[in-house]
């Protein structure tokens, strides 16, 4: 094999071999604080959207995550995001977890982005659906980066026939709970109830508070039918109309 040929398949070897562990690894601290950085990506996007009404950060960002995970799935060595990640953390010691989950779960994210590339950059055409996509997007960015949470990893669990090793967290390792990760009686019922009151104020905020931010207003419009939007530009005519008369009166 000449030197070409093992560059190729270097290049086409997912994950790193590092000695005592039986599968090719990848370092979730990267993986964390990369998911840490698109989420931040994401929400200025969504922030500029909703408060200014542009979507060209948007459009930029979503084209950088449609790149992004599609280098994730050839070789994550060369995504330009968890290579930020490990220049942020490339101080700490290695969390290493299994490479065929993670690129499952990247998989996931590369489905959803090249649509959203579509619909975002090529053909702008906001309504509730894709803001949704957007939304389950920097939710699966948020479970990662604040909780190591991989919901892709544990769908990958779940349709495998064999367990998964060297999950994030050691959640496919770890079969009973230190008693610090126990929640007594009492710390259950606070749990239960600021969950509750998280829901409640959640609801509130888009339901039942007025109109008195541009969010709120905004948030709403995306969902509405066309039907609703046509009957809303009618009637703000209408007011403007009647408006224009009364002054001539």
């Amino acid at each position: 094999m000449n030197s070409l040929q093992m560059k190729i398949k270097e290049f086409f070897t997912y994950g790193e071999k590092v000695p005592g562990y039986e599968v090719p690894v990848l370092n979730e601290r990267e993986a964390r604080a990369a998911a840490a950085i698109l989420f931040v990506g994401a929400f200025l996007g969504l922030a500029n959207g909703v408060m200014l009404g542009t979507a060209v950060f948007s459009e930029y960002f979503v084209t950088f995550f449609a790149i992004d995970f599609t280098m994730r799935i050839i070789q994550p060595r060369y995504a330009p995001s968890l290579m930020l990640g490990r220049f942020f953390v490339q101080n700490q010691k290695p969390e290493y977890v299994g490479a065929a989950q993670k690129r499952f779960a990247w998989t996931l994210g590369f489905i959803l982005a090249w649509p959203m590339f579509y619909y975002l950059v090529i053909d702008f055409q906001p309504n509730p659906l894709k803001v949704l996509v957007c939304l389950i997007c920097m939710a699966l960015l948020f479970f990662e980066a604040a909780f190591s949470i991989c919901l892709g990893c544990k769908i990958f669990g779940l349709i495998k026939k064999q367990d998964p090793k060297y999950c994030p967290g050691g959640i496919c390792e770890m079969n009973i709970k230190e008693p610090i990760q126990r929640f007594s009686p009492v710390q259950k019922v606070i749990l239960v109830m600021t969950f509750l009151i998280m829901g409640y104020g959640t609801y509130a905020y888009f339901t039942k508070l007025p109109d008195r931010t541009i969010f709120v207003k905004k948030m709403k419009m995306l969902m509405m039918n066309q039907a609703e939007l046509d009957a809303m530009t009618k009637a703000k005519e209408k007011a403007e109309e009647d408006a224009f008369f009364n002054d001539d009166e």
